[in-house]
């Protein structure tokens, strides 16, 4: 078995746990020893059995936005976890969570538990939210890890506080589950807090793994739903997962500011952006409609800050505003709707010696539009190491940092939003 590469607290009665780990922003992932704390009296021990690759492991691992956030490493991403329960604390909730039961695991694993966003189910505004991987622990204990940092899903073992597990309905499939609970909750929350329901005209820019769990999620909830992509190459993928609409975005690509069909114009009551690259998005406005119309930017990159301060400077009342992921509330309900509606992700079930080249099929444009998930039950063993030996080292793009989430490259996107 690989030897230790994590800091420790030295408690023996830490969980060992083997991990798929990178160690710098070359994102060259090799199985790492870890430990997870041991488990406290509200605590959930989780076999992990799949975890998705989500785009914004490929931002932190690779430090795309070290300006806004040191990556702690070695690193362990992953915050689309999927596994059954094996043992669960003294003081849980036996009646929510017993042991056999199919459990998930989202972006976040703390909160303050207090503050007026946390009562309202909005954990994910509490300034002390701690996300799954890269993050520390606020002294709850709650998010403890013996490292000194959380460390993500690409793991064998995960220990979670009952409050952020949530539960996958046992219809649902294991595989497909992690996806729903970042793609998912992040398409849904604004879904869910403008009311989009029967009646509502939705857009939904960018027709990747994320663009097209929007789409179902929005017919689920009864809603008109226009794709939208910068060519037809799309459309029948979009049309076959639900979509009422197909909109081309003219010019040579999203960068460029073209017109579009006129008929259009003022019909939409939200638009969720989904590029995960900064491009000219002030062109999709105008297919808002005058009163309420609202654009939402989910894409990782400087025009995220540009939608956050405007938000923030008008009240929400802007058109145009910051995507973000969801409360446990809202994550749990995303995943009930996905069983009740039978929404399953569009997934490609991958072995963990093959992490180099999902980052690399995450670093270009993901045509296929499918969400990676790795098998950690049967492809994370003492065989692994070898096979990661084996395969190319990370070949991935030079970050761009002048389009990546800066405060400074924001502040300048955010004069030139307003001024143009």
């Amino acid at each position: 078995m690989p030897s230790p590469a994590f800091k420790t607290d030295g408690n023996p009665a830490n969980i060992p746990s083997l991990c798929m780990a990178c160690k710098d922003e070359a994102c060259d992932f090799e199985p790492l020893e870890a430990e997870r704390r041991p488990l406290g009296p509200h605590d959930i021990l989780i076999d992990v059995k799949y975890c998705g690759v989500c785009h914004s492991d490929l931002h932190v691992a690779a430090s795309h936005n070290s300006k806004m956030k040191k990556v702690d490493y070695p690193i362990v991403p992953g915050h689309e976890i999927a596994g059954i329960c094996v043992a669960v604390g003294d003081k849980v909730d036996q009646s929510r969570i017993k042991v056999g039961m199919k459990i998930g695991v989202g972006v976040l694993v703390d909160s303050c538990l207090k503050c007026s966003s946390c009562k309202k189910n909005r954990e994910q505004d509490c300034m002390k939210r701690v996300e799954t991987y890269n993050n520390k622990d606020y002294g709850t204990r709650r998010a403890y890890s013996p490292c000194g940092y959380t460390l993500g899903g690409y793991t064998k073992k995960f220990v979670v506080d009952e409050n952020f597990a949530i539960i996958i309905p046992e219809s649902y499939p294991l595989e497909a589950a992690g996806p729903v609970m970042c793609a998912g909750i992040t398409m849904y929350t604004p879904l869910r807090t403008l009311n989009m329901g029967p009646g509502k005209n939705v857009g939904i820019i960018g027709q990747g793994g994320l663009g097209l769990l929007g789409v179902q999620l929005s017919k689920a909830l009864g809603c008109n739903v226009t794709a939208i992509s910068r060519s037809d190459k799309k459309k029948e993928l979009a049309m076959k997962f639900g979509a009422d609409q197909f909109l081309i975005s003219s010019g040579d690509d999203d960068k460029a500011g073209g017109a579009f069909d006129e008929s259009h114009n003022g019909s939409l009551d939200i638009i969720l952006n989904t590029i995960p690259i900064h491009h000219d998005y002030k062109k999709y406005n105008k297919l808002l409609k005058k009163s309420g119309g609202k654009q939402v930017i989910m894409g990782l990159h400087k025009g995220m800050v540009t939608a956050f301060v405007m938000q923030t400077l008008t009240f929400g009342r802007s058109k145009l505003i910051a995507g973000n992921i969801g409360g446990i509330k809202h994550t749990q309900e995303v995943i009930d709707l996905c069983a009740t509606n039978n929404i399953i992700p569009e997934i490609k079930v991958m072995p963990c010696h093959k992490l180099n080249e999902i980052y690399e099929l995450l670093d270009g444009s993901n045509d296929a539009g499918v969400r990676y998930v790795l098998d950690m039950e049967n492809t994370l063993n003492e065989e692994t190491a070898k096979k990661c030996e084996e395969v190319p080292k990370t070949n991935l793009q030079p970050a761009d940092f002048s389009k990546t989430l800066s405060l400074w490259g924001g502040f300048k996107d955010f004069v030139k939003y307003v001024l143009s």
